[in-house]
C-alpha cells in the first residue's frame, strides 16, 4: 500500500496519542495540536485514512487505528527510532538534533536499509531518548513502566527511563544537567508553583518546570532501606 509521508505522519501521531492517553480513541483537536495543523485539515485526512481502511471514526468520540493502520504506524516508528540511534552512535549527532533528521528520513528508507541499520546497531530495543523500538515483526513495544517525573513525591529516588524527543531546546537543557535515560535522580522538592527540583548522580541539583518534568518518564529505584 503506497502512502504519502503526510499519511504516515498522521498514523504515527494517532498511534502515539492513543498510547499516551487513557482513551482508545483520539479526538481531532488532539491530533491537530500534535501535528500543528488545523482541525478541518485533520478531518479531511481522517476521511482518506478511513477510506483506505487504516482508521475508524466514531462521531463525537474520535478516531482509532485499525490493525493495518497500527502496523503502518509501528513501521514508521521503528524507522524513526532506529535512525535516531544510528545518527547518534555513528554520525555524531546529539540527541537533541536527531528527531528532525529522523522525521525527514523515516518515510524514505527501504526495508533492506532498515535491516542493515538494525544489524549495525545490534538490534537495539530503545532509541537515544529511551523510547522503545518496535521489533522487526512490528509487534507493539512493551510500554515503559513508570510515571511522569512531575507526579513523583519529594524524597523519591527514581531512574530516568524515557525523555520526549519533540523539543530540542528541552533536550539540550536536560543533557546539560545530566538528566538522561538510565540516570538516577532524587526528587528534592516539588514546588506549588510548578517547579520540580532533582539531584542527579553527581550531586548537582536542577529545577525543571512542570511541563518539562511531565515529559520525563521515570521508574522507582529500590533503595537499601526500601
Amino acid at each position: 500500500m503506497m502512502l504519502s509521508a503526510v499519511m504516515e505522519d498522521y498514523l504515527k501521531g494517532i498511534y502515539q496519542l492513543q498510547h499516551e492517553g487513557s482513551d482508545e480513541r483520539v479526538r481531532t483537536s488532539a491530533i491537530a495540536e500534535h501535528l500543528d495543523v488545523t482541525p478541518p485539515t485533520v478531518t479531511s485526512m481522517l476521511s482518506k485514512l478511513e477510506e483506505r481502511g487504516l482508521a475508524e471514526r466514531e462521531k463525537y468520540k474520535g478516531v482509532s487505528l485499525t490493525t493495518e493502520g497500527e502496523r503502518v504506524a509501528l513501521e514508521v516508528i521503528r524507522h524513526h527510532r532506529l535512525l535516531e540511534a544510528y545518527l547518534t552512535e555513528h554520525l555524531d549527532f546529539t540527541w537533541s538534533e536527531v528527531h528532525d533528521e529522523a522525521d525527514r528520513l523515516e518515510h524514505h528508507i527501504s526495508e533492506a536499509f532498515e535491516e542493515r541499520v538494525a544489524a549495525t546497531l545490534e538490534d537495539p530495543t530503545v532509541d537515544p531518548h529511551g523510547a522503545p523500538i518496535p521489533n522487526a515483526d512490528l509487534e507493539p513495544p512493551t510500554e515503559p513502566t513508570g510515571e511522569a517525573l512531575a507526579e513523583c513525591e519529594e524524597g523519591t529516588v527514581v531512574e530516568v527511563r524515557e525523555v520526549s524527543d519533540r523539543d530540542p531546546e528541552v533536550l539540550e537543557y536536560l543533557s546539560e544537567h545530566g538528566v538522561n535515560p538510565g540516570v538516577p535522580l532524587t526528587v528534592e522538592e516539588v514546588a506549588p508553583f510548578g517547579m520540580v527540583t532533582v539531584r542527579v548522580e553527581n550531586g548537582a541539583t536542577t529545577s525543571l518546570p512542570e511541563d518539562v518534568a511531565r515529559h520525563v518518564r521515570v521508574a522507582p529505584v529500590q533503595t537499601a532501606g526500601g
